[in-house]
């Protein structure tokens, strides 16, 4: 239950929530995190899988590794980073000879195109760095909505090209949600209390959780800006000009389907295929991650928000239409009949 005095609680249980109150706690200071789910991590959510496996339904890669702090984190609790170069490195199933080169050659003019606009003057959408009527356009737009969870033409050219990657992407065996959940053993914790406000017009905090009252010296705020966005008493008084910057801040969307193989043997681990080369609504799909049998899907944008939108079994169709189109027979025949399904 959510109560008590405390110099800091931290709102929200994600990986920056966590990230924060291991620091604090660690310091010797009192604080609480208060999460409205049952469970720390956000995002970042591994799940128990066949024959012992872990599956992160959220985000599994260490991106730029060569020096994302959560990978010291993940070895000092033990974990096994595997760093097999990502699918998206090698050579891709479905292109017939040449197309793969020039694709690559595509993306690369695409992303220099990017980072030219990026700083020459106004923003501007990534949208202006697709060549017009360029042959790879629909599947440099599906790649844009894996990596922001939207299209082109809604993502930021500024944003887009200061992300600054190293090319360098690990995976931890056991589970990404699985170290960003353990960085916060032993810091005190309220489950299912989902804030509902924090009065600041005192000379110190009340937040008021579905589980009770704390009071607190101070507030660290980790919710997502999309929540933020929807939260117009959240603070008493207001704070318009945060829930405004929070709206100019909106997150996209990525969704992920694991389907089991009963004859994995069929395919080569970590190879990964494109559902589709010149369509944006596409999804990724590796297959046999870590050497499992399993297929790993991903959709994202428009196209993730429209399958939620027709239901969990929608995953599921899109992807073996577009994998069977592309693998025919083979892949229906290595189906297991129970699949394992998850975003």
């Amino acid at each position: 239950m959510a109560k008590g005095d405390h110099d800091v609680v931290v709102i929200g249980g994600g990986a920056a929530g966590i990230a924060a109150a291991r620091r604090l706690h660690d310091a010797g200071i009192d604080c609480l995190i208060v999460e409205a789910r049952n469970r720390l991590g956000g995002r970042a959510w591994t799940v128990p899988g066949p024959n012992g496996s872990a599956l992160d339904l959220g985000c599994g890669w260490l991106h730029s590794a060569d020096r994302n702090p959560w990978v010291a984190i993940a070895r000092a609790q033990g974990l096994t980073i595997d760093e097999t170069p990502p699918p998206w490195a090698r050579s891709s199933l479905g292109f017939q000879r040449g197309e793969q080169d020039d694709y690559r050659a595509a993306m690369a003019a695409f992303y220099a195109r990017v980072n030219e606009i990026a700083h020459a003057g106004a923003d501007v959408s990534v949208a202006a760095a697709l060549e017009p009527g360029g042959r790879w356009n629909g599947l440099l737009t599906a790649v844009v909505t894996f990596i922001s969870g939207a299209e082109p033409e809604k993502v930021s050219a500024r944003d887009f090209a200061d992300y600054d990657n190293t090319d360098v992407n690990w995976r931890v065996v056991e589970g990404y949600g699985a170290t960003v959940a353990g960085h916060g053993a032993g810091v005190p914790a309220a489950f299912d209390s989902p804030v509902l406000r924090v009065d600041h017009g005192g000379k110190r905090l009340k937040i008021e959780t579905a589980n009770g009252a704390l009071i607190a010296d101070r507030a660290i705020v980790t919710l997502p800006t999309t929540v933020l966005a929807q939260s117009e008493t959240l603070f008493a008084p207001a704070l318009p000009e945060k829930l405004d910057a929070a709206r100019e801040l909106p997150l996209g969307l990525d969704d992920k389907l694991f389907l089991a193989l009963d004859k994995p043997e069929e395919f080569e681990a970590n190879s990964r295929l494109f559902g589709a080369k010149h369509n944006g609504k596409t999804a990724a799909y590796h297959i046999r991650p870590f050497g499992r049998a399993q297929i790993e899907c991903f959709f994202g944008g428009d196209n993730a928000r429209e399958l939620e939108a027709a239901g969990e079994g929608a995953f599921f169709d899109f992807a073996v239409g577009e994998l069977t189109g592309i693998l025919g027979g083979v892949l229906r025949s290595c189906l297991k009949q129970k699949d394992i399904r998850g975003w």
